[in-house]
């Protein structure tokens, strides 16, 4: 799409408008922020825009609308997909061998197990290998309630960080600053470069990585900012 626009300013209401025209999301509604940080945040992706459009460029743009169109409308079905992760969490699974990946996911997460406890109440297993292992419902509940009180924008980037590490858990403690993005990337991917460091990088999952790595950062940007 070709920039229509020359002028983007953020209105009192918080709302994004181009040449003084309010900007709808992909549900036609209008696109207000939550805090004025996050809406010049948002206004400064508008105002970067080259001759043409490039939506990929604008990853807290297309969060918003997300939380907008989706996040109120869809709370329940979001909440149940992460639920599913509170009881199949990528932290629950270890390795069994060889000792040095053992020891990697034993001093990365078994701290943040251990804060989950804490903060949550949540006594959450583990198991070796990747057979599935059933968390007591009352571990489950106690996880579930600090869902419970996210706003739908909050709620929007735990969804995008959840999804992209695998992790409820990491998820959290990107929320909470118990770790950075960078942090709760690579405790995501331990095993993967394990690998890498083994056997070679691969060019494609690099790129993939990449990617999701900047995702990632993307989430972590927006729920700080939606959030102060």
């Amino acid at each position: 799409m070709k920039r229509f626009y020359k002028v983007v300013t953020v209105a009192d209401d918080l709302s994004i408008r181009l040449d003084g025209k309010a900007v709808l999301t992909p549900g036609k509604r209008k696109l207000v922020l939550p805090t004025r940080q996050l809406a010049e945040a948002i206004a400064c992706e508008w105002r970067e825009q080259g001759d043409d459009i490039a939506p990929a460029t604008m990853p807290l743009t297309k969060l918003a609308n997300t939380a907008i169109d989706r996040s109120a409308a869809y709370r329940e079905h979001i909440m149940a997909e992460l639920g599913g992760f509170a009881r199949n969490d990528l932290l629950y699974y270890r390795a069994s061998e060889p000792a040095e990946l053992v020891m990697r996911q034993q001093i990365a997460w078994d701290p943040l197990l251990d804060w989950i406890r804490q903060t949550t109440g949540a006594r959450l297993a583990t198991t070796k290998g990747v057979a599935h292992i059933a968390q007591d419902d009352t571990a489950i509940a106690a996880l579930s309630r600090s869902l419970h009180i996210l706003d739908a924008w909050t709620l929007t980037g735990m969804h995008a960080a959840t999804t992209i590490t695998g992790s409820l858990i990491l998820a959290l403690a990107l929320l909470e600053s118990r770790l950075s993005h960078v942090e709760a990337f690579a405790s995501s991917r331990i095993d993967e470069t394990f690998q890498a460091e083994k056997w070679g990088l691969d060019a494609e999952a690099e790129a993939r990585a990449r990617r999701l790595a900047a995702e990632l950062e993307n989430a972590s940007q927006f729920m700080a900012l939606a959030g102060s």
